[in-house]
């Protein structure tokens, strides 16, 4: 037992208390923090505001339990969802992000777009501070170079298939391809890059907690790491539910991720990632923890 917690606590101690320059100023990641997702959507798989008081009220719940960072999205991105035209993507983001800035005006703002344009427009009339992309690059040629000029923070999310059939195997391409798209980025000159397993995209679900049980290999790479498990398909399918039955597993695996190293948590239910947080904090931290 007493080996066990050594080689826990010297594997927690190795993960880098991190930084991202957000519009001019350092967040610090030294502790692990929430991002809480608004989907100014009509067809999320799991939760949507629509109209100026759902947006609004999501805003000011999110950030008095504890959010550090909104991500709002208008653009479903469940499996088989046919997305909305650019025009229409940015006009939800429009609506939606002028709520938020009225609301809470020095918030920290992330827009999960696929799009370069899109992305763009949020950061130049908006101040959004990060970009948070599902494909990782893949659905739009131009996005790393936008985001390059930009100056922003981006979300790197792994999207794509790998055909390995065992664990080791999948892993060592996983993390291929994760670094292969760090380099590129930091070759265009994106400084502040964060790492998102990408959960539920290309995926199946073996695959998905192959990636959770060795969640902790992601730390060779040396960035911030994000974690978006919330409702997803590998919770309730797994359990034979349905998503919005899916807050119980929703926190069990933010507690594992946690105590991989999860910097990040992005998440529907604010308050329970604070808690889940808050006792893993406790686990890990505490000077009483010590055995020897």
């Amino acid at each position: 037992m007493c080996i066990f917690v050594r080689i826990f606590r010297q594997t927690m101690s190795e993960v880098a208390p991190y930084s991202i320059n957000v519009g001019g100023e350092l967040l610090w990641l030294e502790a692990p923090i929430v991002m809480g997702i608004l989907n100014a959507t009509p067809d999320s798989f799991y939760q949507h505001h629509e109209g100026a008081e759902a947006i609004r009220m999501r805003t000011k719940q999110m950030l008095a339990e504890g959010a550090k960072i909104l991500d709002v999205g208008a653009c479903s991105t469940r499996p088989g969802f046919t997305p909305p035209d650019e025009d229409e993507e940015m006009r939800r983001l429009r609506e939606a992000l002028t709520i938020v800035r009225k609301e809470a005006p020095k918030a920290i703002v992330s827009v999960d777009t696929f799009r370069a344009s899109v992305a763009r427009m949020c950061v130049e009339e908006f101040g959004v501070q990060i970009l948070n992309d599902i494909s990782g690059g893949s659905l739009d040629s131009s996005m790393f170079q936008t985001v390059a000029e930009l100056g922003v923070p981006y979300i790197l999310t792994h999207n794509a298939a790998i055909d390995e059939t065992d664990a080791a195997g999948f892993m060592a391409q996983f993390l291929r391809d994760m670094g292969s798209k760090v380099e590129e980025l930091h070759k265009m000159g994106v400084c502040d890059v964060i790492l998102d397993p990408g959960f539920g995209f290309s995926k199946t679900l073996e695959q998905n907690y192959i990636i959770m049980r060795n969640l902790e290999v992601l730390h060779e790479l040396h960035l911030p790491l994000l974690v978006g498990v919330s409702h997803k398909s590998m919770i309730y399918k797994l359990l034979g539910t349905i998503p919005d039955e899916a807050l119980n597993g929703s926190s069990v695996l933010h507690t594992v991720a946690l105590m991989k190293g999860a910097h990040i948590l992005r998440v529907h239910e604010v308050k329970e990632a604070m808690e889940c947080i808050k006792i893993n904090s406790q686990l890990t931290t505490s000077k009483f923890n010590s055995l020897a």
